[in-house]
């Protein structure tokens, strides 16, 4: 992964837990470096060791920590200097989540290693969809619960989202039920 998302994990756990609780997240993780470089690729298992390190560290479980990073990530990237691309991918949260693919082919221009996973609606309903999500990689499907729900507050949106299909139980793809009111 990109260090741009570990260093969004190390912004996220310093915001809200603190200097120390990182430090110790780091030293549990057996992670050496002190700066990420957005722009630099690392090894999915780095990633993975911080949160599990998080995990016991802060008394929490993965599936927690990776959908409260969901919901930091989208405030995260709008600040990071993506926020017009975002803004370029709809105005509403179901043409957002409509357009998730080709905001990540947007950014591969920027990260042309980039293995981004592949997102679908189907059964689009004045009030819900279904968000179908493929990815090469394990355990970042409870990262999408948090990252509808933080679009959901960047379009002032109350969301539910319940998953209805998992590739843990032997289906091809995680599968959501996104469902939405505007504020």
């Amino acid at each position: 992964m990109y260090g741009l998302v570990n260093k969004a994990i190390q912004d996220m756990v310093c915001n809200r837990f603190g200097e120390e609780t990182w430090k110790q997240i780091k030293q549990k993780a057996e992670v050496e470096e002190d700066i990420f470089i957005s722009m630099e690729g690392y090894p999915d298992d780095l990633t993975h060791k911080l949160v599990k390190a998080a995990s016991v560290v802060l008394g929490l479980s993965s599936s927690k920590i990776m959908e409260a990073f969901g919901e930091f990530w989208v405030e995260y990237t709008a600040q990071e200097g993506y926020g017009e691309m975002l803004d370029m991918s709809g105005d509403t949260l179901p043409d957002f989540l409509e357009n998730l693919d080709n905001l990540h082919a947007r950014v591969g221009i920027s990260f042309p290693k980039l293995t981004p996973p592949s997102f679908e609606c189907s059964e689009m309903k004045e009030d819900s969809l279904s968000l179908h999500y493929r990815s090469t990689r394990e355990g970042l499907t409870p990262m999408i619960v948090g990252l509808v729900k933080g679009l959901g507050a960047r379009f002032d949106t109350e969301v539910d989202v319940t998953q209805t299909q998992s590739r843990d139980d032997g289906d091809d793809h995680d599968e959501f039920l996104v469902k939405y009111k505007p504020n």
